[in-house]
């Protein structure tokens, strides 16, 4: 599943960093917190290595 912003990417960058012990638990903060904890190392490396050429930097909420 490739990031649909740079904003998802870079928030799952650093719930993988944490994932993998590189950076601290707890400098998580707002979406890479809730990534750590609901996502696996493999859905998170999905994620940050999504190409960003062409995203847009934030998705709107679709509610």
């Amino acid at each position: 599943m490739p990031a649909k912003s740079k904003a998802q990417q870079k928030a799952a960058g650093a719930a993988l960093s944490a994932k993998r012990g590189e950076t601290a638990r707890k400098d998580l903060v707002g979406a890479s917190k809730e990534m750590f904890d609901s996502m696996t190392e493999a859905e998170l490396e999905d994620l940050a290595s999504t190409p960003h050429d062409g995203l847009p930097d934030r998705v709107e909420d679709e509610e």
